[in-house]
């Protein structure tokens, strides 16, 4: 499993194995229950077990903002900022062919009928800063170039409460060239 490496797998099943009667059983039905009850969101392709999902079908939302994230988890780190008050789309990937993956694996035709209609007034391409972030970022620029949609990025550069002097080279680098007016 992603995240978890071979001592902590190990001691996962010795905690399972020395677990009450009907512990194993529990967390298989819960994973099955899971795997069975949680889909992607006709809208916006987050994962869901409603349809649509509760962002989606929220009514304070604003539908004239979407944000564009790689994955579902990147919902839960804006949502938990508690700032953005629009909606989402979730990729579900970055472009990297060199793992494979290309635009058309990416939920971009969802979000290109989403855009369909002219309600839209805003996407924020909130794709990872990496390489396959900016690649997805630049792709999906290019790709909206000619729909009436204002594409903005998130600034990037320096993380609240970083040294300058521990700072690696790029985030310095985006930091200078993001800089805004003090006021």
């Amino acid at each position: 499993m992603p995240g978890i490496g071979e001592k902590s797998a190990t001691r996962l099943v010795y905690w399972l194995l020395r677990s009450p009667e009907g512990t194993v059983k529990n967390l298989a039905e819960a994973l099955l229950a899971v795997a069975e009850g949680v889909r992607e969101c006709s809208i916006c392709c987050n994962l869901t077990a409603l349809e649509p999902c509760a962002i989606c079908a929220a009514h304070h939302r604003d539908e004239k903002l979407i944000c564009v994230v790689e994955q579902p988890q990147d919902v839960l780190a804006f949502e938990r900022s508690g700032e953005f008050r629009g909606t989402y789309h979730v990729l579900h990937g970055a472009i990297s062919p060199q793992d494979g993956i290309t635009p058309d694996k990416l939920r971009i035709r969802p979000l290109l009928e989403r855009l369909r209609d002219g309600r839209v007034q805003e996407l924020v391409l909130a794709t990872d800063p990496d390489v396959e972030g900016d690649t997805t970022a630049l792709y999906l620029s290019r790709l909206l170039h000619d729909i009436p949609v204002r594409v903005t990025r998130l600034a990037q550069g320096m993380s609240v409460g970083t040294e300058i002097e521990y700072a690696d080279a790029m985030s310095l680098a985006r930091a200078l060239q993001n800089r805004r007016d003090f006021k």
